[in-house]
């Protein structure tokens, strides 16, 4: 199937031509029609298979086809889990949006009220917010959501396990009762099918690679080591091999991406933390400088994990490895997006094996080890290994629905708290 064969507005069609999209991923094929027909939809998918367009598209659609009756002002809303998110889907939608008189806003915590402000005085066609701010503006009557046609949940799965459950039904029950309503995720667990439950009409289901995650396109790495110092010799390492052109390098914690910032400063490699302590402003500059080349390694935390889209990542490197087998799945699909290629590095001391066991176990078979002559490692991290329990299959790789439960629609109840953890703003005060 073609973009043509959806039928597609031709606005549309000449956005996806000039960047080079003819062919819809797995994702879009089964979900945009779907979109398109008006139903409700449920879909899972991998990070990196494109299920941020499979929502734009056909939200854009609507936009392209205006009736005489139709209000102008808010008709899509999507809520994002952090602001990275938020920016990239904006960035996409006014993108493939180009050629349509569509008007697409970001409104993400960490950012001035007055520019916010100003931003929506103008009546925007599309808004893309984190649910701290958005529950904000909506009880503010700044963001009127009467006439929404289409309410988007993208990564409801990392929305949840952020806390956000109490700002994403306040936004929901907001919603009008004849709203169409989207959930996105990576992963579907029991929570974000219960919030399906609760808000959509007899959901269409889809889902792209169930079960087992396999990246195929990335060649997955496995190097021991035994001490922190061992590692920041193998990061040293990888950063000075030409075949790495850009990388996200992740650290456990935010004082550990700023040391190995520093490390690999000193060492006459340019490098940037991205955090969640850090400004916006200053995380957007960050990433901007990865975009236009002035760095070359990014060392993030998790809350780059979800969200960061930077074409051209060679290579993604767990200097520390994620406790959560989804967390590395997500880590490592920010390299070899959209069919290109792509290396994964994790590095594993002793105390990560029942970390890596874990991810062994949901992948469902063994990330290959390898070696780098002069940086061996003592025998009894593999050896440990060796003895554990996990998988036994070789990693793959390009080398190796129910009623509406709650009344929407009604009048607003008070927004949940946005002072403690629960209700935060993206990631910006959880110790990532």
């Amino acid at each position: 199937m073609t973009f043509e064969q959806m039928q597609l507005a031709a606005p549309i069609l000449r956005a996806l031509a000039r960047c080079g999209h003819h062919k819809p991923t797995a994702v879009q094929e089964l979900a945009i029609p779907k979109v398109l027909a008006g139903r409700d939809l449920i879909a899972s998918a991998q990070t990196g298979t494109g299920k941020t367009a499979a929502f734009v598209l056909p939200a854009l659609q609507r936009l392209a086809v205006r009736s005489a009756d139709v209000k102008s002002g808010l008709r899509v809303l999507v809520i994002s889990p952090t602001r990275e998110l938020a920016d990239q889907t904006t960035r996409v939608a006014r993108e493939y949006g180009r050629f349509l008189d569509v008007h697409s806003v970001a409104i993400v915590g960490g950012m001035p009220f007055g520019d916010q402000i100003r931003a929506l005085s103008q009546m925007p066609d599309i808004i893309v917010g984190t649910p701290g701010r958005l529950i904000d503006h909506i009880w503010r009557g700044r963001i009127v959501v009467s006439n929404v046609e289409m309410l988007v949940i993208d990564e409801a799965d990392r929305m949840l396990e952020l806390g956000f459950i109490d700002a994403v039904n306040f936004i929901s029950e907001a919603m009008p009762e004849t709203c169409q309503t989207l959930l996105f995720a990576a992963t579907m667990g029991g929570a974000t099918v219960g919030l399906a439950k609760k808000y959509m009409k007899n959901p269409e289901r889809v889902e792209v690679a169930p079960g087992r995650i396999t990246h195929d396109e990335i060649e997955q790495r496995l190097y021991f080591a035994d001490s922190t110092q061992h590692k920041n010799r193998l990061l040293h390492r990888f950063c000075t091999d030409k075949a790495l052109t850009m990388a996200i390098v992740f650290s456990a914690t935010k004082r550990g991406a700023h040391a190995l910032a520093q490390f690999l400063n000193a060492q006459g490699l340019p490098a940037a933390p991205l955090h969640s302590d850090m400004a916006q402003s200053a995380r957007m500059q960050t990433i901007m400088n990865m975009r236009k080349g002035k760095i070359r390694l990014l060392i993030a935390t998790d809350v780059a994990g979800r969200g960061l889209d930077i074409s051209g990542i060679s290579h993604v490197i767990n200097f520390d490895l994620p406790r959560s087998a989804e967390d590395y799945v997500n880590r490592i699909g920010r390299t070899g997006r959209a069919g290109a290629a792509g290396t994964a590095v994790s590095f594993v001391s002793g105390a990560d094996l029942p970390y890596l066991a874990r991810i062994e176990r949901y992948l469902g078979y063994h990330i290959p080890v390898q070696v780098i002559p002069g940086l061996e490692p003592d025998h009894s991290v593999r050896t440990q290994r060796q003895n554990g329990r996990g998988a036994r299959k070789t990693a793959p790789g390009r080398r190796g629905a129910a009623g509406r439960g709650k009344p929407r629609g009604g009048s607003l109840n008070r927004p949940p708290e946005t002072g403690k953890g629960a209700t935060k703003d993206s990631a910006l005060h959880l110790n990532v």
